[in-house]
């Protein structure tokens, strides 16, 4: 028997609709943890890195972690990993919300998705009843329409993982949506699942992972429930969400701004969690069983902007609001309504507009091809290129490239604020240097979820660090990616996990982590082991990567970042000074100075069986 884990993956080939279940090796297991770890060990050896990301020939893997539908707090994620269409990069999109923890009931840790389907389909999983079901009727139809009609057909109390009509056109930053309101959002793994003509995820079960030590599971757990409830009683992140955040990052003078122009917005006190709360909060929304409820339930009755759901989160209001120049809250709200009811990333459909704004403004995109007026601060046009985007209308085809190939095609590609083509979240890293050289580096591109040193350069969690220098960040953004890596593949939130990354020098979260890991699995982890199996993780992704095709040349920031200094608030004066960290950065991975791990790195980490270094050596250094 495995505790924690089922160890048992479910394969669904959607061109020969053939479905089959396999097990996994518990010492591979034990290694790569669950989650983001399993996922990445299946893609890179069954999918080619160089493939095509919308060809059959990729896979599209969703994967819980061992922690996922356990009393650990916040053990409620689940990883979508793929070859991104947006980047060519690596995407591994994380969520919360029900759907987790009700998928891993269902007695699988892991659902594989080869080939694909002839015609629209979705998949029914049932415990152990698995079927391919017709989605011709489901196919145009949004992510609250889908959701209600694969409910009446299957069961009610089941949940559902979909794509809106954004993933069915293959808009390049398409999202999976969960539970109607939650996000895979990143990467445009919305759109693999469109090439794939999956249309739905649907899963119900009772199958409750087997614990190694039920008892002190509880007894931890709840300690642990309660320490975090009581804080979260008093905290900014329950009262406001994350939407109290403009007003931080506006201070610090890093709030994306005008396409990042600038990092301080006039109008951010406009846009606040503040404003949210008292206009059009409803009430905060937890994910299942969390006791943090940072989500929050709103509704909007303001004409032209009428709508209900959930958010806006911090990074929409940045991409959306601040980003395009918009202080109106209520407009910025019902974009995000949209993304999620068309299924895409609010960040990168944000960002994205305002790179085409941006251009428009300095007449390097012609009013002609937008066809309206799209200038920073117009609320409406935001709106109305958000529904554009999804359906390819017009200049709404050419958003769905994302920022990157929009400016690209205008011979401008300096204007996208994005790493590996990925667009940047809310910290400019002029004035939060961490968080410049994680943009650089993250096997994903720009995102805050891949190693978020914001939490001490900006926010003083657990303890406040200079976001100006660059002394010491290589050793701990490389610490906080690997950090992330085991919260990514353990299932667990990451507001609960970094709140034990520090308590002064002392080091808490592998040792937080591998208590619950051992009271679950009784795989007998140290914090030194399991801190380890996060950087195996790490490394492999960057394995992908390289033999993808990147190279230590992608691993940077736009010109903005690098030569144009900021030119007001705090950090006035300031740029990236990234290759003041990387050649150190690669040191402390145990790379070399081209960004690939030495034979030495690859042997400790018990990867050197991998057989790729010649390539990457010509992939590097091409003859």
């Amino acid at each position: 028997m495995m505790y924690g884990w089922h160890g048992k993956i479910l394969r669904v080939d959607l061109t020969n609709k053939k479905i089959s279940t396999e097990t996994i090796d518990p010492q591979t297991a034990k290694d790569f943890i669950g989650g983001r770890g399993w996922a990445i060990k299946y893609l890179y050896d069954e999918v080619d890195p160089q493939v095509d990301p919308l060809a059959p020939e990729n896979k599209l893997i969703f994967a819980t972690g061992p922690l996922t539908a356990t009393p650990a707090p916040t053990g409620n994620r689940y990883m979508v990993v793929t070859k991104s269409p947006l980047t060519g990069a690596l995407a591994n999109s994380n969520s919360g919300g029900d759907f987790p923890t009700w998928m891993k009931r269902t007695g699988f840790d892991m659902f594989i998705f080869e080939g694909k389907a002839e015609q629209p389909v979705y998949l029914w999983v049932n415990q152990d009843q698995v079927e391919i079901r017709s989605a011709e009727h489901l196919w145009g139809k949004d992510v609250h329409e889908t959701e209600d009609m694969v409910l009446a057909e299957t069961d009610p109390k089941a949940k559902v993982a979909c794509i809106g009509p954004a993933g069915e056109r293959l808009v390049k930053i398409a999202c999976i949506m969960n539970d109607k309101h939650r996000a895979a959002g990143r990467s445009g793994v919305g759109a693999v699942m469109g090439s794939k003509n999956l249309k739905a995820v649907v899963v119900q079960g009772k199958q409750d992972p087997v614990l190694a030590n039920p008892d002190g599971m509880k007894e931890l757990s709840l300690s642990m429930q309660l320490e975090v409830g009581g804080d979260a009683k008093k905290s900014a992140l329950r009262e406001y969400g994350t939407a109290y955040v403009p007003v931080v990052t506006n201070e610090l003078g890093i709030l994306p701004t005008y396409n990042s122009q600038t990092g301080v917005f006039e109008g951010a006190d406009n846009i606040s969690g503040y404003v949210l709360k008292e206009k059009y909060l409803i009430r905060p929304k937890p994910c299942f069983r969390c006791p943090l409820s940072c989500g929050r339930l709103t509704e909007v009755d303001e004409p032209g902007y009428e709508g209900r759901g959930e958010g806006p989160e911090y990074e929409t209001i940045a991409a959306l609001g601040s980003a395009c120049g918009v202080d109106n809250l209520a407009a910025v709200t019902k974009a995000n309504y949209l993304c999620n009811e068309l299924g895409m990333d609010t960040i990168s459909m944000g960002m994205t507009i305002a790179c085409a704004m941006e251009m428009v403004e300095k007449g390097i995109i012609p009013h002609s091809d937008v066809g309206q007026s799209l200038k920073f601060g117009n609320a409406d046009a935001v709106i109305d290129m958000v529904k554009k985007t999804a359906y390819r209308e017009g200049f709404g085809d050419l958003l769905a490239e994302g920022s990157y190939r929009l400016a690209d095609k205008y011979g401008h590609p300096e204007f996208s604020i994005t790493a590996k083509k990925l667009e940047f979240p809310g910290y400019d890293p002029r004035g939060s240097k961490g968080m410049g050289l994680l943009y650089a580096t993250s096997n994903i591109g720009a995102s805050h979820m891949a190693g978020d040193v914001a939490y001490p350069e900006v926010f003083g969690t657990p303890e406040k660090i200079d976001p100006l220098a660059t002394e010491g960040k290589p050793k701990l953004v490389a610490l906080y990616e690997d950090s992330f890596v085991l919260i990514d593949a353990t299932g667990v939130c990451v507001f609960v996990s970094v709140r034990y990354m520090f308590n002064g020098e002392v080091y808490l979260l592998p040792a937080r982590l591998a208590q619950l890991m051992n009271f679950t699995t009784g795989a007998g982890y140290t914090p030194e082991s399991l801190l380890k199996a996060g950087e195996r993780v790490y490394n492999l992704e960057r394995l992908f990567l390289l033999k993808a095709g990147f190279t230590r040349a992608d691993d940077t920031l736009p010109k903005r970042m690098l030569e144009e200094a900021m030119t007001e608030g705090p950090a006035k004066g300031h740029v990236a000074d990234l290759e003041k960290m990387l050649p150190e950065f690669y040191q402390v991975r145990g790379w070399d100075e081209n960004g690939v791990p030495t034979k030495k790195k690859l042997a400790e980490l018990g990867l050197n069986q991998i057989n790729t270094i010649l390539f990457m050596s010509k992939v590097v250094n091409p003859e």
